[in-house]
C-alpha cells in the first residue's frame, strides 16, 4: 500500500512506524502538518491509500478524512479522550494504561477503534513511557490495524467526556509541604515536555531529570551539592537531584550550566567512577556483573555525551576491561547514545573549540572500545541509537539489539560528516555503496533491517532480551578469537588511525568555520525551530530501497 504518515514531527513513534512499514514493503512517505495549504498539497501529490497519524498534535481537516481513510494513534485506552493522556495516567497512579488506533471523524477522539494495546505503567517520567511502552504498543497495534482495516473489523469508541486539563496546582511544587516523592511525581508528570516550571535561586526555569537522594539532607529548596551537571536540593523529608533546567524561551541544559556563577561555593559531591548503586542518588555510570560478563550502563540524558562524560566513560571502559572476559555496552535507559552534546555546544562561547574537544573525546571512547584486545566487546542496542552514538556501538566486536529499536546511522542532517572511526567500522560490515546510502540518505532503519544488512549480529525479542543477551555474551568468549583480534589490531593500527585522521580533517572546518552549515542546523535543532515544509529526505521521491542495494 501507499501509506502516508501525517505527523507533527519525525519523533520516536513515527520513526518506529516508518521503519516497520518500510520493512513490510509498503510505499511510505511523510508529511509534516505545518499549515493546511501545504499539508493538502503534499497529500494530494502522494495520493495515499491510507493515512496514519502516529504523532499529530493538530486537528485534521475534514477535507482530509472525507477523502482518505485516516487513523490516529492515541496514547490512552478505549474511552480515554483528550490531550495529555500520559499525564493523566501518571497522575492517577494507574497500574495499567493503553493505546488505541481510531479512525478520524468529526467526533473528537471519537472514531471507531481498529486496534488497541495495553501495558503496565512503570514508575518513571512521562517521556520514558512514551519512548518505550507507547512505541512498543504502537508497533504491536500496527499489524492488528492493517488486518482490521482490510476486514473492516472495529469496536466503537466509548464516548466518555474529554478529560480535563491538569491544573496549575498539579504542576506546581510547594517546597514547604510537598514530600520528596510528591515532588518527583510532579516533575515526572511534565518531563520532557513542557517541563515543570519553578524558580531556582530566583531564576525561573523548567525542571527535568529528577532523582531521589538518600544520604544528603537540608532545608527545603536549599542547594546542597552539585554533581556532573546536576544539583541536589533539600526537601521537607530528604533531598533530590535535578539534572537539567531550561529557562523560558531557552533550551535544556545541565543544571549547573544554567545556574553558572549562582552556584559559587556549592560543593561538588563526587562518586566513584563506577557507582555501586548501594543507595539512591544521581549517577550516570554503573555496572552489573554476571558470570564472566560485565554490563556497563552509561545513562546520559537524551543520549547526548559531553566532553567530560566521554572522558569518564573512556576511563570506565579502560578499567572494566581488566576485570572481565566480556564487556557489554548497555547505553542508557531511553537511548543507547546519540553522540556529541549539541545543546552544550550551542550554549558555548567557544563553539569551535568545545565542539572539537567533544568529537575528539568521543573518538577516545571509541578508541578504548576498538583496541580492547583483552576482552570480547558487545554493543547492546536495547534503546535507540543515532549519529556518533550508533557508530560508537559499531566499534564493538559484536552488535545486538532489541526488536523494535530504531537506528539512525548518519550525521548529515546536522551538517556533519562524522568521525567515531565510522569509515572503518561501517566498512567492516557493509559494502561501500550501502554505507554511502546510509550516510547520505539520512533515514532511520529498524534493528531488524540492520541485521539483514549485516550491521547487527543478532536481534532478540523484547520479552526475553536480557536472558538472550547474556546467553549470547557467554557464548562469544573465545581465547582464540581474542588472540586473532590482538594480532589483527597490531597489524592494522596504522590503517585504522589514518582513516580516523581523515575523518577529522574533514570535520575540522565543520566545527571551526563560522560559516559551516553545522552551526545553523545545530541552532535550529536545539531551539526546535519548525521547518516550513516536510524535509525532502522523508518524502517518497527521496526514499531509497536499501534491500536491493
Amino acid at each position: 500500500m501507499k501509506i502516508l504518515l501525517l505527523v507533527t514531527s519525525f519523533n520516536s513513534v513515527t520513526q518506529a512506524i516508518h521503519t516497520k512499514l518500510i520493512d513490510s514493503n509498503h510505499i511510505v512517505s511523510v508529511c509534516f502538518a505545518i499549515e493546511e495549504k501545504q499539508t493538502l498539497k503534499e497529500i494530494e501529490e502522494f495520493d495515499p491509500d491510507l493515512i496514519l497519524c502516529p504523532f499529530l498534535k493538530s486537528y485534521i481537516s475534514s477535507i482530509i478524512y472525507d477523502r482518505y481513510p485516516v487513523f490516529i494513534f492515541h496514547p490512552g485506552p478505549r474511552g480515554d479522550r483528550g490531550p495529555n493522556s500520559l499525564e493523566h495516567a501518571l497522575k492517577s497512579h494507574t497500574k495499567k494504561w493503553g493505546l488505541v488506533v481510531f479512525q478520524a471523524n468529526k467526533e473528537y477522539d471519537g472514531g471507531n477503534i481498529y486496534a488497541q494495546e495495553s501495558f503496565d505503567v512503570r514508575n518513571t517520567y512521562k517521556a520514558s513511557i512514551y519512548r518505550k511502552e507507547i512505541v512498543r504498543a504502537s508497533l504491536n497495534a500496527l499489524d492488528t490495524l492493517l488486518e482490521n482495516i482490510k476486514n473492516d473489523n472495529f469496536v466503537e469508541q466509548i464516548l466518555n467526556p474529554i478529560h480535563k486539563k491538569l491544573t496549575k496546582e498539579d504542576k506546581t511544587i510547594n517546597w514547604t509541604i510537598d514530600t520528596t516523592q510528591e515532588i518527583i511525581e510532579k516533575v515526572n508528570l511534565c518531563d520532557s515536555f513542557p517541563g515543570l516550571l519553578d524558580d531556582i535561586l530566583d531564576l525561573p526555569c523548567y525542571l527535568y531529570g529528577v532523582h531521589k537522594e538518600e544520604k544528603l539532607k537540608g532545608k527545603p529548596k536549599e542547594i546542597l551539592a552539585k554533581r556532573d551537571g546536576a544539583i541536589c536540593l533539600g526537601t521537607v523529608d530528604a533531598a533530590l537531584w535535578i539534572s537539567h533546567l531550561k529557562e523560558p524561551n531557552g533550551f535544556k541544559l545541565p543544571s549547573t550550566y544554567v545556574l553558572k556563577e549562582k552556584l559559587k561555593g556549592i560543593k561538588e559531591e563526587r562518586l566513584p567512577l563506577i557507582f555501586d548503586k548501594s543507595y539512591k542518588t544521581f549517577y550516570e555510570l554503573s555496572v552489573d556483573k554476571k558470570d564472566n560478563v560485565t554490563y556497563l550502563h552509561f545513562n546520559f540524558h537524551n543520549g547526548a555525551m559531553n566532553t567530560a562524560q566521554c572522558i569518564r566513560l573512556k576511563y570506565a571502559i579502560e578499567y572494566i576491561k581488566t576485570q572481565c572476559d566480556v564487556l557489554v555496552l548497555m547505553g542508557g535507559e531511553d537511548f543507547f547514545s546519540n553522540g556529541i552534546h549539541l545543546n552544550i555546544l550551542e550554549d558555548s562561547k567557544k563553539q569551535g573549540e568545545d565542539g572539537w574537544a567533544n568529537i575528539n573525546a568521543m573518538n577516545d571512547v571509541v578508541h578504548a572500545i576498538l583496541y580492547a584486545s583483552e576482552v570480547v566487546t558487545i554493543a547492546s542496542f536495547c534503546a535507540n541509537a543515532g549519529a556518533g552514538g550508533f557508530f560508537m556501538g559499531l566499534a564493538c566486536d559484536y552488535v545486538v539489539g532489541k526488536e523494535g529499536i530504531v537506528l539512525n546511522p548518519h550525521y548529515k542532517t546536522l551538517g556533519l560528516s562524522g568521525s567515531e572511526y565510522h569509515t572503518y567500522s561501517l566498512a567492516k560490515r557493509v559494502r561501500k555503496d550501502v554505507a554511502d546510502k546510509l550516510l547520505n540518505d539520512c533515514l532511520p532503519i529498524s534493528i531488524t533491517e540492520g541485521k539483514n544488512m549485516g550491521i547487527v549480529n543478532e536481534v532478540f525479542s523484547h520479552n526475553k532480551y536480557l536472558e538472550s543477551l547474556h546467553s549470547f555474551a557467554i557464548s562469544k568468549y573465545d581465547e582464540e578469537f581474542l588472540w586473532d583480534k590482538e594480532e589483527f589490531l597490531e597489524e592494522n593500527t596504522q590503517m585504522i588511525e589514518v582513516l580516523k585522521e581523515e575523518e577529522l580533517k574533514i570535520m575540522h572546518s565543520e566545527f571551526w568555520d563560522k560559516e559551516s552549515k553545522f552551526h545553523n542546523l545545530r541552532y535550529e535543532f536545539v531551539n526546535k525551530i519548525s521547518p516550513l515544509q516536510t524535509p525532502s529526505r522523508l518524502r517518497i521521491e527521496m526514499i531509497k530501497d536499501y534491500k536491493n542495494a
